[in-house]
């Protein structure tokens, strides 16, 4: 008879145990469905990117920000998916690469939101590195050889890229 009563008491404690949580994703909750790229992260709390543009603007070079923005995608890298440029307002933009080179996004994502998380900074981008990007991009060799001066760059080093489809 112990035994019996021990087996219940085992069983109802097992059961009793065992939690059932489901987490609801965003993609769910909003039934917004994003691809993932780099590490796994999530829309919510994602600024937008008409606020992070007077960030930027606050930033100067060598400064840094940890954060997490919703942007329009301007450009990508046609040779890999290496790099992208997302619209902040008007005509500013910021430029996205991915860290440690660990992960690319599709070539064919010009226009589609994006959101990405990552670390925010201002630098200077030289006019190599410039031409490089241009020739990346598809540009003409007119439009390289313009490119004869830096220019402080808004920069985005995300760890992690959802893009909404």
């Amino acid at each position: 008879m112990k035994k019996v009563v021990l087996l219940a008491l085992l069983f109802c404690a097992f059961f009793a145990c065992k939690n059932e949580t489901k987490t609801e994703t965003v993609e769910e909750s909003k039934d917004v469905a994003y691809a993932s790229f780099g590490k796994e992260i999530i829309a919510d709390d994602a600024i937008a990117a008409s606020s992070m543009a007077k960030h930027y603007n606050d930033l100067k070079t060598g400064d840094s920000l940890d954060t997490k923005m919703v942007a329009t995608v301007n450009e990508v890298c046609q040779a890999k998916g290496c790099w992208m440029t997302l619209k902040l307002e008007d005509s500013s933009e910021v430029l996205v690469k991915f860290k440690d080179y660990g992960f690319f996004v599709p070539k064919n994502i010009a226009g589609k939101e994006v959101v990405v998380n990552g670390k925010a900074f201002v630098s200077e981008t030289s006019v190599a590195e410039l031409r490089h990007y241009a020739e990346d991009a598809g540009k003409t060799a007119e439009e390289i050889a313009a490119i004869t001066e830096p220019e402080r760059t808004f920069s985005f080093e995300a760890d992690g890229v959802l893009v909404k489809e």
